[in-house]
């Protein structure tokens, strides 16, 4: 069950899907504070399926530093072979 701020961010990340044409078809989410379960879940799931965009709602998910930011960015869409799209730009 997601809370108020997970409820939140869902529907962030539909109207920003909708907006750009895109028909969101499932969330991946943290499970708890500081938990890499959703990321490699995510990346598991994705790797070799015909996905060709994926929307998350910042890159500060993934990692604090800019440069970490986009390394991961990298990394993500080499394993899954999509174009990952951010809800928000690159936060410090």
């Amino acid at each position: 069950m997601l809370s108020d701020e997970g409820r939140s961010m869902q529907s962030e990340l539909e109207d920003y899907a909708n907006r750009e044409g895109f028909t969101p078809e499932r969330v991946f989410a943290k499970n708890a504070p500081g938990s890499e379960h959703a990321f490699f879940s995510m990346v598991e799931k994705l790797r070799g399926s015909d996905v060709k965009n994926v929307i998350v709602p910042s890159l500060w998910h993934f990692a604090r530093l800019p440069g970490l930011q986009e390394a991961t960015r990298q990394h993500i869409e080499r394993e899954i072979g999509a174009r990952l799209w951010t809800v928000q730009g690159v936060q410090g």
